[in-house]
C-alpha cells in the first residue's frame, strides 16, 4: 500500500517541518484534510496553506475537501499546488462536472464515502475517479478508532471496479495503524492514510515501511 499521513493530527505551528518529516519517513503522499466546518463540524484551513507548503515538499498532494459546496473553489486549490482532490460523494457540489473539472485541470479525482453512506453510491462515478476513499471513521476529527466493518465497503468497490476493467486506487482512512494495515489491504486497499500511529510511532520510517509492504 502507499502511506499518505495526514497532517490534521501534526502541530500546526510547524507544518513546513511536518511535511519534511513526513517526506523522511519514507511516505509516498501528504494527505491534506480540508474542512469547512459545514459538511463536517470542524475547521482546518485552505488553499493559501497548501500554497505556502507547495514549495517545503515535493511530496503529492493528496487533498480530501470535507466541503459542502467544494465545487466552488477546485480551481483555487488547483492553483494552489494540489496533485489529487477528493469530493464526497455525499456533498452538495455536482459531481459528474466537478470530477471532469479536477481532471481537465490536470489532477487525479476523487470521491470519498462517509461510513454510513453505501458502497454503491460511487458506481455511477468510478470512470471518473481516479481513486475512491472509504472512511473508517467518521470525517471530521483525527484520533478516532478503526471502523473494521468498513472493509466489506473496500472488497465491494475493489470488486466494482475489476469488473468493470477499472483500476483506481483505493485509500482507507481513519485508525490505520500496525494492527489494521494489512486487514485493510486484504479487503482491497492500495492507499492508507495514516495520522496518530505515525506522528506518535517511536520509529516513523520503519512503521512506513511495514505499511507499504502490506
Amino acid at each position: 500500500m502507499k502511506v499518505s499521513p495526514s497532517i490534521l493530527t501534526c502541530d500546526f505551528a510547524r507544518l513546513g517541518e511536518e511535511a519534511s518529516f513526513v517526506e523522511r519517513s519514507g511516505a509516498d503522499w501528504l494527505h491534506l484534510d480540508v474542512m469547512d466546518g459545514v459538511f463536517v463540524p470542524n475547521l482546518s484551513f485552505g488553499p493559501p496553506i497548501i500554497q505556502r507548503l507547495r514549495p517545503v515538499t515535493p511530496l503529492f498532494f493528496d487533498v480530501h475537501l470535507m466541503m459542502e459546496y467544494p465545487d466552488r473553489l477546485l480551481d483555487a486549490f488547483a492553483d494552489a499546488g494540489a496533485d489529487s482532490l477528493n469530493l464526497h460523494v455525499e456533498c452538495r457540489s455536482p459531481l459528474e462536472p466537478s470530477l471532469r473539472h479536477i481532471r481537465q485541470r490536470g489532477l487525479k479525482s476523487g470521491l470519498t464515502l462517509k461510513p454510513g453512506t453505501p458502497a454503491e453510491a460511487v458506481f455511477p462515478y468510478l470512470p471518473l475517479v481516479d481513486m475512491v476513499l472509504i472512511m473508517t471513521v467518521e470525517p471530521g476529527f483525527g484520533g478516532q478508532k478503526f471502523m473494521a466493518d468498513m472493509l466489506p465497503k473496500v472488497s465491494a468497490v475493489r470488486d466494482e471496479a475489476r469488473r468493470r476493467g477499472l483500476s483506481p486506487e483505493i485509500q482507507v482512512d481513519g485508525g490505520i495503524n500496525r494492527d489494521n494495515a494489512a486487514d485493510a489491504a486484504r479487503a482491497g486497499a492500495t492507499c492508507a492514510v495514516v495520522g496518530s500511529a505515525l506522528f506518535g510511532a517511536s520509529d516513523p520510517a520503519e512503521l512506513v515501511r511495514y505499511i507499504q509492504s502490506c
